[in-house]
């Protein structure tokens, strides 16, 4: 078989899951930049052999750049991918912006994850594909209750700054609309009690990077009315 006119390109490709707040930063990372790339959906607890001879960890998101080099780490990827495409600025422009653009991003890849989406995402969804029995129904109070906590957050923060790390859009936004629009598909997300995070991300939807999200649909589980809708 003759090779697609994409890798003959040596487009990038992206291994990646369709509810992973991690692989969904670095879509909206290649799409602020304006990069082509690729996605193939990876079932990273098949452990496939040539997976894990591109990331050990066997963790999506693995990003293959143009000239074959494989990258790991969400967070890794992202800044990589600044560093190579510098315009627009997506970590920041000057050392106090990066260090609050990398504090945020820490908060919602760690403590949010922590949380909220592990409680919640990874219960009600990857338990299913894994086999790993039925929800756990106090990891669920968890995540429910987490999660007031850090929308109050975002909007004590959006109501000082136009942008959660300061006046420009940053990875620590995408990061934290990547793993809110996970726990969103569930329609687990009390928008009406947190108005200014709402506009926040009201914001982030109507990105032209973001809508490619909001078209995904995982089978057998349909996210709510709300959640492709750009005015909720």
């Amino acid at each position: 078989m003759a090779p697609s006119p994409a890798r003959m390109r040596n487009m990038r490709l992206l291994y990646h899951l369709w509810l992973s707040p991690f692989c969904r930063k670095i879509r909206v990372v290649l799409a602020e930049k304006n990069l082509e790339f690729e996605t193939r959906v990876e079932k990273v607890w098949e452990r496939r052999e040539a997976f894990l001879a591109l990331n050990p960890a066997g963790q999506a998101p693995v990003l293959i750049d143009e000239d074959g080099a494989a990258l790991v780490e969400s967070t890794v990827i992202a800044e990589y991918i600044d560093e190579c495409h510098p315009e627009p600025p997506l970590i920041g422009r000057t050392p106090g912006m990066r260090a609050e653009t990398r504090r945020l991003v820490n908060w919602f890849d760690l403590k949010f994850n922590d949380e909220v989406t592990v409680n919640l995402v990874d219960e009600k969804i990857m338990k299913r594909f894994l086999g790993l029995g039925e929800p756990d129904s106090n990891a669920i109070r968890a995540g429910t209750a987490n999660i007031h906590y850090h929308l109050d957050y975002i909007g004590y923060l959006t109501e000082r700054r136009r942008w959660i790390a300061g006046d420009e859009f940053t990875l620590a936004d995408i990061t934290a609309a990547a793993h809110l629009s996970c726990v969103d598909y569930l329609g687990d997300v009390p928008w009406a009690d947190h108005p200014s995070a709402k506009d926040w991300y009201a914001r982030i939807k109507s990105r032209p990077s973001f809508r490619p999200l909001l078209g995904d649909h995982i089978p057998g589980a349909p996210p709510p009315p709300h959640y492709a809708d750009l005015d909720f």
